[in-house]
């Protein structure tokens, strides 16, 4: 397996190999012009990234909705599971955008409404409108209480 190198603004140089790529045809909201994207990030995190192969400087926090919303069950319109090559469940993963405040990372919040559906065997990708108008596009990650003891710790320097 042969790998390449990628310089991004965010992570420096990454390698990858031609098996990480995934293809989203269209590309993602707002993102249309960028098809190839790879996740980067550590293995221990429940934060990835989306890193586009087709603009170094954009990057989306992605995470499984497991972490945000463990009952989480996203009905996904037939017609954009076909789109990526298949609708068998076991081929299929699940992620969201997380959108992270720099200033204030514990106001946290996910985008449960438009989950980004990946195909692991033919590695093409969508970012989808979920048919479940219950979930919202703003979710907020972290309970109050949380939040609360996130907020004190950054404004008393990290130290409790």
């Amino acid at each position: 397996m042969s790998y390449m190198k990628f310089d991004t603004q965010r992570f420096g140089e990454v390698s990858y190999s031609s098996e990480e790529v995934l293809l989203f045809p269209r590309g993602i909201p707002a993102f249309e012009t960028n098809h190839e994207w790879i996740l980067v990030g550590s293995d221990n995190s429940a934060v990835k990234w989306l890193q586009s192969l087709d603009d170094p400087d954009l990057a989306l926090p992605v995470t499984s909705p497991d972490a945000v919303q463990p009952d989480y069950n996203a009905r996904i319109p037939e017609d954009e599971l076909t789109l990526i090559g298949g609708t068998n469940p076991s081929d299929l993963a699940l992620l969201i955008v997380v959108s992270i405040p720099q200033s204030a990372p514990w106001n946290m919040t996910a985008n449960l409404r438009a989950p980004i559906i990946i195909n692991l065997k033919t590695h093409k990708a969508v970012q989808v409108i979920a048919l479940n108008e219950e979930y919202p596009i703003r979710h907020v990650v972290f309970p109050e209480d949380v939040r609360e003891k996130m907020k004190a710790s950054a404004q008393n320097g990290g130290g409790e």
